[in-house]
């Protein structure tokens, strides 16, 4: 089996796959970058445990993360107690089957990596994969899978917590999708803000990128909000919340020795 881990700024992701690419469990943390091995193994542990994974049923592992301190503690956590040496994504060596076509391929984040990966292999191409993460990104996919760049912008959690600590009278408020774009008070404000006009930056950034890249483009969208925001407007082709992670397991697949 294999053991895929996807860290990100806010949370950590762990799954586990079969050997069919069956996940057979998938749990997650906040990420902590002074969370040691040994407090990982802990947590994780008793998760497995309680869905039948014994920890020598594992015998590779994949890791992406886009929190360098976390790395040291995660490949330990491999070694010490799956006893396997983890593919790590960005490093020297590691096959993904695609190119990167931007000025500086170092500088992109391994879960964006994994997203192309995963959304070509999936959905084919061109296409625009859309992460509600802590930041919102838009990456470009082409037609035969190359990563070519994208946008970052600020994450939907990440703008209310600015909003909040900014402001001394507005509160933090849960993302939903408002009975109007009109607040009638505060909350109902600040959630519409938020919210339409979040669809309006998908839609337009969408348009502004389809119109760079001169042709149609389908968008798949992963991360938490995603299916909120795919009801909302028709620029969202799918939604795939596993995204990052199947992306994992296929470029574990493209490394495995001969």
């Amino acid at each position: 089996m294999l053991l895929a881990i996807d860290s990100g700024n806010t949370n950590t992701v762990f799954a586990v796959f079969d050997a069919d690419g069956a996940v057979r469990g998938e749990w997650r943390s906040s990420t902590n970058t002074n969370r040691t091995a040994d407090e990982l193994w802990v947590w994780l542990g008793q998760l497995m445990q309680l869905d039948a994974i014994g920890r020598g049923e594992i015998t590779a592992a994949v890791i992406a993360t886009v929190v360098p301190a976390t790395l040291f503690n995660l490949k330990t956590l491999c070694r010490k107690y799956f006893d396997c040496d983890p593919l790590v994504v960005g490093d020297d060596g590691v096959e993904l089957g695609i190119d990167i076509l931007i000025d500086r391929p170092e500088e992109v984040g391994a879960d964006r990596l994994a997203n192309a990966v995963a959304s070509h292999e999936r959905y084919g191409g061109p296409l625009i994969v859309l992460d509600f993460g802590t930041a919102t990104t838009f990456d470009v996919v082409d037609a035969t899978g190359n990563y070519c760049g994208g946008v970052i912008t600020p994450g939907i959690n990440l703008s209310l917590e600015a909003l909040h600590q900014a402001a001394a009278k507005l509160p933090r408020v849960a993302v939903s999708r408002p009975k109007s774009v009109i607040g009638k008070g505060t909350v109902e404000a600040m959630q519409s803000g938020i919210f339409w006009g979040y669809v309006s930056m998908i839609e337009g950034l969408v348009e502004r990128i389809q119109g760079e890249f001169a042709t149609p483009m389908q968008v798949v969208a992963t991360g938490g909000l995603a299916p909120l925001f795919i009801e909302a407007t028709d620029s969202i082709k799918h939604a795939d919340l596993d995204l990052t992670l199947r992306g994992l397991y296929a470029i574990h697949l493209k490394n495995r020795p001969s």
